[in-house]
C-alpha cells in the first residue's frame, strides 16, 4: 500500500506498507509527483509500516525516473520518517545527510506527534 495525502500548500504525508511491484511503483511515483506539484520549501511526513523489499521491476522503474525524483525532492526542506524498524530510521538519516538542502529526521512508530512538531519547527 502506498498512499499520498496533500496537507495544505507545503506538506505531503506518505504512508507505505506491503510490497511494491513495477506497476505499484509507477503509481506511487506518479502520486508523489502529482500531489507535490507546486510545493516549495515543503515538508514530508513518511510513515513506513511493515514492508517487503520492492521487486526488481519496481527498482527498475525507480531508477528510470531518477531525474524526476531529484526534481521532486528539491521541493522539500524537511522530511520526517516514522517507522518501527531501527535500520530504516538509520538508513533514512544517512540518506538525508547525502541530499543537499534536505533535513531528514527519523522517529519511532510511537513518535508521530513529535515528528509532526519537528516538521512544523516546534521540536
Amino acid at each position: 500500500m502506498f498512499h499520498v495525502t496533500r496537507i495544505g500548500d507545503k506538506r505531503i504525508d506518505v504512508d507505505f506498507s506491503g510490497k511494491l511491484d513495477s506497476s505499484e511503483m509507477r503509481f506511487a511515483l506518479d502520486e508523489l509527483m502529482r500531489k507535490s506539484d507546486g510545493i516549495t520549501h515543503g515538508q514530508m511526513l513518511y510513515r513506513v509500516g511493515d514492508f517487503d523489499i520492492p521487486t526488481l521491476g519496481a527498482v527498475g522503474v525507480e531508477l528510470s525516473r531518477i531525474p524526476q525524483l531529484f526534481r521532486f525532492i528539491r521541493r522539500f526542506d524537511r522530511c520526517a520518517v516514522v517507522c518501527a524498524k531501527e535500520w530504516v530510521r538509520k538508513a533514512s538519516e544517512i540518506e538525508g545527510a547525502l541530499i543537499p538542502g534536505l533535513t531528514m529526521k527519523a522517529f519511532d512508530e510511537h513518535q508521530g506527534t513529535e515528528a509532526h512538531n519537528w516538521l512544523e519547527g516546534q521540536g
